[in-house]
């Protein structure tokens, strides 16, 4: 049962992070991955904080140098990564 409650944190989280990027950033097509699972072994690991890969197809971000672009998304989620995302992977396409 607490697995089950954990998966409905887990998506209802993924979700909030999927409304705050489309709702700050044109784009055609977002995926957030959830890998928090391949970091279990780690000493920092902390079952409360998610390690995300984040995939983004957008011609705004992609017109943006690297940097920028990953900046305008970690400033998005500037209150998750303080309190929910311990490791955030970007990908923009």
């Amino acid at each position: 049962m607490v697995i089950y409650s954990n998966i409905n944190l887990m998506e209802s989280f993924i979700k909030v992070v999927e409304k705050k990027i489309r709702d700050s950033i044109e784009l055609k097509k977002i995926q957030i991955i959830d890998n928090s699972f391949k970091h279990r072994g780690h000493k920092s690991f902390s079952k409360d904080k998610f390690h995300l890969k984040i995939i983004i197809d957008s011609k705004y971000l992609k017109s943006l140098n690297k940097i920028q672009a990953h900046k305008k998304v970690m400033k998005i989620l500037e209150k998750e990564l303080k309190n929910k995302i311990h490791a955030l992977e970007i990908k923009i396409n």
